[in-house]
């Protein structure tokens, strides 16, 4: 199966500025502040995937500031896994959902 186009998938005139504003408004990395780092955001994620759901595509609420790198690599392998990549400066993973953090102490 062909993936629709971008305008199809909701990614067009309006959509880019839209995103344009957001970055405006949220100008860093979410994932990159996360360890610390100030990474300028170049997309606008959607966290829950909108599979075409309009309603979910333009809920701000879903949405949040990648840089590219994040985007394209990262995001895919959390959608992936079903957990947030990372850790924080103490090396505790950033996600409840990690598996470590389900182990019985």
């Amino acid at each position: 199966m062909t993936r629709p186009a971008a305008s199809e998938r909701g990614y067009d005139t309006k959509w880019k500025q839209a995103r344009r504003a957001y970055l405006v408004q949220h100008p860093y990395c979410v994932k990159c502040r996360a360890r610390g780092e100030l990474v300028e955001a170049t997309v606008v994620d959607h966290i829950i995937p909108h599979k075409q759901d309009w309603k979910l595509f333009w809920d701000r609420s879903n949405w949040q500031p990648l840089c590219e790198p994040h985007h394209n690599s990262l995001k895919a392998k959390e959608e992936h896994r079903g957990y947030v990549i990372g850790c924080d400066v103490a090396g505790r993973p950033l996600d409840p959902r990690h598996p470590w953090n389900s182990r019985k102490t």
